[in-house]
């Protein structure tokens, strides 16, 4: 990670700014070009992809492979820059932000049309802050629009629960101009999230697209979502064999940029990273994600690309401090020792040399070195049974029994091999003093319901940033989610001072000082020990030799625009 200190947001305090030119700082990925299909080289590609989609509305969207998707079929008013985390323009050219930064102003593009024919203008941009704003019923559960309530928290029918979004008015039809209720460090950083993408209003009402049914634990899409995405981006989806696990998009003839080099791209899930592999070296695809480490020589030496993408991620082993209403957590969690002891038991160095690939490194707190906000100056807990044995002792929980859970039949950009993982953490445990009983659990929804819910002693999990921004990791993971209290995740702790330190950190409009808070938030948590930070880890993309123009995103935010196959 300190090969890329360098790559910082452009997130300097909404306060501090007046005139923010994105078009000036860094040019489009996509930027206005000659709109002529002619130079687009054409063709086909299958891409290997580990899971299924939910679904195709970014605003109802949580997991990683439905963002593939959609990040081809629509964009935001801002985007990151090209193999970085960086804010670029998108839809907006830029942007000008008021002295008190809660006002911000949006130069939007001209003469961008949605896919369905219908215009991109500033009351289109107004129209998607409001039908956020305005969800209600399911669309307004957790589980349909989380990424909405992290970033802007309430809704309109919640005025229980204050929201960061005010208003949205149109100027005139390329000038939006967004009042939010506080100065956060989250926007518009969080604007580059495909969960704010650009959806045609028009769409969105004749498919009756916030119209979600079913009840939080099993969510139904109406059709908008599962056959009418409508976005202004270089792709439009075409069909999805859902039940062969196939999504074929294909080039949008109209798009406002430099079009698409492919006709047409298959994303086919392969859930196995072997077969995934096994297909590309067979011919039956043309590029896959999640190499599994092991592989990175065989494919190079096998004529393949390895294309691995810069560390922008965690690995943690969750810790449920049981102090949830009900919770069946070992109770013995609550003693800071005890969660300390886990710390001092885990060989971090032997995780990383043995089980990642090169350019993995141990983590010592929950933010990666290139965010603001990371520093040296934590309390570290460096592998050391011996210790934990002590502080074991010292708190009479010798022998504590820890339910581990770890998922199956999946592949993560932090963790490639959640089987291999779980051994070795599984025996440092055991050989720190304590007992544990293993839980493997099928990882979505079966894991991922379980974790959230609590009902795991510990767990491994982790979090890829979503963008360049501190809060983004600690405060998605510790800040208060309510009543005073930690996620369910983490077994609902309660720490004023960490919420605090995160609150103040957040609203913060000196991004200098804000810096040295969140800094200081990091030491917090690093005493409290909610969790175990364990890896930060590179991941790759592999395609053949065939295949060109792919870039990778240290956010998995690849754009398949520029991607070219030949032959």
């Amino acid at each position: 990670m300190h090969r890329r200190r360098a790559t910082r947001v452009l997130a300097a305090s909404a306060a501090a700014l007046t005139a923010v030119s994105l078009s000036a700082c860094a040019s489009s990925n996509r930027d206005n070009a000659n709109n002529d299909t002619k130079a687009a080289s054409g063709g086909t590609l299958v891409f290997g992809a580990p899971g299924d989609p939910a679904m195709f509305d970014p605003a109802f969207a949580t997991d990683g492979e439905s963002f593939r998707v959609t990040r081809q079929l629509y964009d935001g008013l801002l985007t990151t820059k090209e193999g970085s985390a960086d804010i670029a323009p998108a839809l907006s050219e830029s942007y000008d932000v008021s002295d008190d930064g809660l006002t911000y102003t949006f130069h939007l593009r001209n003469d961008v049309k949605f896919t369905d024919g219908t215009d991109f203008n500033a009351d289109a941009v107004c129209a998607n802050f409001e039908r956020w704003y305005n969800f209600t019923g399911l669309a307004a559960a957790p589980a349909a629009s989380e990424y909405y309530q992290n970033v802007f928290g309430g809704f309109k029918d919640t005025p229980d629960v204050p929201s960061l979004y005010k208003s949205c008015k149109a100027d005139d039809a390329t000038t939006a101009v967004v009042e939010i209720s506080q100065v956060t460090s989250r926007f518009p950083a969080a604007l580059t999230l495909p969960s704010f993408a650009m959806q045609s209003p028009t769409a969105l009402e004749k498919y009756d697209a916030n119209n979600l049914s079913g009840n939080e634990d099993a969510l139904s899409y109406p059709a908008y979502a599962l056959e009418h995405p409508t976005g202004t981006g270089p792709f439009k989806l075409e069909s999805w064999d859902k039940g062969n696990g196939e999504v074929t998009i294909v080039r949008n003839d109209d798009y406002w940029g430099e079009p698409a080099k492919l006709d047409k791209i298959i994303f086919r899930t392969i859930s196995d990273g072997n077969t995934r592999r096994q297909e590309l070296e067979a011919g039956s695809i043309d590029a896959y994600d999640l190499v599994a480490p092991a592989d990175y020589a065989s494919l190079k030496d096998g004529g393949f690309k390895v294309l691995p993408r810069d560390p922008f991620n965690i690995l943690y082993l969750g810790i449920n401090g049981g102090n949830v209403a009900g919770s069946k957590a070992n109770p013995a969690l609550k003693d800071l020792r005890v969660r300390q002891a886990i710390a001092y038991a885990i060989d971090r160095e032997t995780v990383v040399k043995s089980l990642l690939p090169d350019g993995a490194e141990a983590a010592v707190e929950f933010v990666p070195p290139v965010v603001d906000g990371w520093t040296e100056d934590v309390t570290k807990y460096d592998y050391d049974p011996a210790k934990a044995k002590q502080l074991l002792t010292e708190a009479g929980a010798m022998g504590t029994k820890l339910r581990f859970y770890y998922p199956t039949d999946v592949s993560r950009p932090y963790l490639p091999d959640p089987a291999a993982m779980f051994e070795v953490i599984n025996k440092n445990l055991v050989d720190a003093g304590f007992t544990t009983e293993p839980v493997s659990l099928p990882w979505n929804p079966d894991y991922l319901d379980a974790v959230s819910a609590g009902q795991a002693d510990i767990h491994l999990l982790g979090w890829t940033g979503d963008y360049n921004d501190a809060y983004n990791f600690i405060g998605t993971f510790f800040a208060d989610a309510g009543g005073g209290q930690s996620k369910e995740e983490f077994g609902g702790f309660k720490s004023p001072e960490i919420f605090d330190a995160l609150k103040k950190a957040d609203a913060e409009p000196d991004p200098a000082t804000r810096t040295e808070l969140y800094q200081a938030a990091n030491k917090v948590i690093s005493d409290f020990v909610p969790a175990v930070p364990i890896s930060h880890s590179p991941n790759a993309l592999a395609t053949s030799d065939k295949v060109s123009g792919l870039v990778p995103s240290p956010l998995s935010a690849e754009d398949f625009a520029t991607v070219a196959i030949s032959g």
